[in-house]
């Protein structure tokens, strides 16, 4: 059985190390190297930084953050290789991000790439070099037992990162470890500095990777997107027409600022791409009882009768709520109107401190409704 905090299971075994270049994948690589773990440390170029007009550091995939995972991999005396990722990150990532804003959804591009690219690569790579498990610097704890594996918050409430795992499979899961996820960040560093490790002061971004600059309209912009930006009516749940827009790429589900509307406080509560329409409504309006997933992935199925919690944003607390599932569809109904989601979001479930599963929003019901 494995735990995050203990790793001498693992001694002799071959595992594929993914090294974004940042303290807390490099702490990752050095505790199993270790615990005597036979370590692969794997960097995914997922990105063409080379066009952009802007200083680069310490976002998860510049060219300086393959550079400082090399240094790591060379400092551990481990092997190392950097995986070109491009292709697959614009298909299973940015295109998506491109047509969900287009459409009106609110995209969760972490999500994807941890589902579909970090996952899905680095899974594949752990069977061609015969590696029995993939590791990451995630904030999530493993803990096995007799009925299989399970995930846990992190250990450090402020960095968890289990959010963003939600949606990862029962197949995949298995075969993930998380050496970090019982530490808090200052222990990570810590152990960064007594390694000698080259990132143990390295800053840590917030940005999206491939928009570090953090403007999102720009970004959409230079890669080509038209639909998100056909001008349209602003208009409240009622369709009075209170004011006009330059695309409803520029807004979001949920925001407050910036619509230039009198009569308020408003908030968008949709987004109609079809009819390039942005709806809004007053705060207490806003608010939703009903939220539709699809989608659905268990790590550990929930159980008859189970208390579940749901938690719809990365930074949102978690909800109690009722749950019914349909296949790989759910409904989450809240006795109480709760702040509002959107669609294309993660909704990820919860006993207690147990990552269950989790799927993607794609519709969500409000209080007036």
């Amino acid at each position: 059985m494995i735990t995050s905090n203990d790793l001498s299971e693992l001694k002799g075994k071959r595992v594929i190390a993914a090294m974004s270049g940042g303290v807390d994948s490099s702490v990752m690589a050095a505790l199993l190297h270790q615990a005597g773990v036979e370590v692969i440390g794997v960097f995914l170029h997922v990105w063409d930084y080379s066009r952009e007009d802007i200083a680069r550091h310490g976002s998860c995939c510049a060219t300086e953050d393959a550079y400082d995972a090399r240094r790591v991999a060379d400092t551990l005396g481990i092997d190392f290789y950097n995986m070109d990722m491009r292709e697959a990150f614009r298909r299973d990532v940015i295109e998506p991000f491109i047509s969900d804003y287009e459409s009106g959804r609110t995209p969760n591009p972490c999500e994807r790439c941890n589902r579909f690219v970090k996952f899905g690569a680095l899974l594949e790579i752990a069977d061609k070099l015969e590696a029995e498990y993939i590791a990451t610097g995630h904030y999530v704890q493993r803990r096995d037992d007799e009925s299989g594996v399970h995930f846990f918050k992190g250990a450090d409430a402020i960095k968890d990162q289990s959010y963003f795992l939600a949606t990862t499979s029962r197949e995949q899961a298995e075969r993930i470890l998380f050496p970090v996820g019982h530490m808090e960040k200052d222990e990570t560093r810590r152990i960064a500095r007594e390694s000698g490790l080259p990132t143990a002061s390295k800053h840590e971004s917030q940005d999206i990777c491939f928009i570090p600059s953090g403007d999102r309209i720009a970004f959409l912009r230079h890669e080509g997107s038209r639909a998100g930006f056909v001008a349209g009516d602003i208009a409240d749940v009622n369709g009075n027409i209170l004011g006009r827009h330059q695309g409803i790429a520029c807004y979001t589900l949920g925001q407050r600022k910036g619509l230039g509307l009198s009569g308020g406080p408003w908030h968008v509560v949709a987004l109609d791409g079809k009819h390039a329409q942005v709806v809004v409504a007053h705060p207490e309006q806003s608010k939703i009882r009903r939220v539709d997933v699809g989608e659905l992935s268990w790590i550990r199925p929930a159980k008859a009768g189970e208390a579940i919690e749901v938690k719809l944003r990365y930074q949102s607390k978690a909800l109690p709520c009722m749950l019914t599932i349909d296949g790989d569809t759910a409904v989450i109904a809240f006795d109480a109107p709760q702040a509002p989601t959107a669609p294309g979001q993660v909704a990820a479930f919860y006993s207690d401190r147990e990552l269950l599963g989790g799927g993607i929003v794609q519709a969500v019901y409000h209080a007036s409704n």
